[in-house]
């Protein structure tokens, strides 16, 4: 049987949308098909892979991927984890439940390599914590 798929939207698909997707695969493969994608695509932070590896997760080899209409129009759930890709995502029709997690950028962050890393850390967490809640939902 197929799943439903679960798409982590954000505007590079370079960090949060990573991260989601990463700890979506782990977390909820048994009960969705998790998809990434990003308005302007670039490449995966090596600061997301590096901060996703300290707690057990691989994201090394996911790649930073446009949003797929077809996949967003067929998603049960669409998640924008930015205010750019909330305001600027795709129209969904009215089956695709929205979800929008405002989440800080780390790939804005500043300073030294060990205070950006900090910024990630926070993310992460933010992320594993809203998917955690999310997981609870029948």
């Amino acid at each position: 049987m197929e799943k439903p798929i679960l798409y982590f939207i954000c505007t590079g698909n370079s960090a949060r949308s990573q991260m989601a997707e990463g700890f979506g695969r782990v977390m909820l493969a048994d009960r969705y098909d998790i998809m990434s994608g990003g308005l302007e695509p670039s490449t995966v932070n090596p600061l997301a892979i590096q901060v996703m590896a300290e707690v057990g997760i691989d994201i090394s080899a996911q790649q930073s991927k446009a949003i797929d209409v077809d996949l967003l129009w067929s998603a049960r759930v669409a998640v924008t984890l930015c205010g750019d890709a909330e305001e600027r995502c795709p129209v969904t029709p009215p089956g695709v439940l929205r979800l929008h997690w405002p989440l800080r950028d780390p790939a804005k962050a500043t300073g030294t390599e060990e205070e950006r890393l900090t910024i990630f850390r926070a993310v992460r967490d933010e992320i594993r914590e809203r998917l955690t809640e999310f997981s609870a939902r029948p």
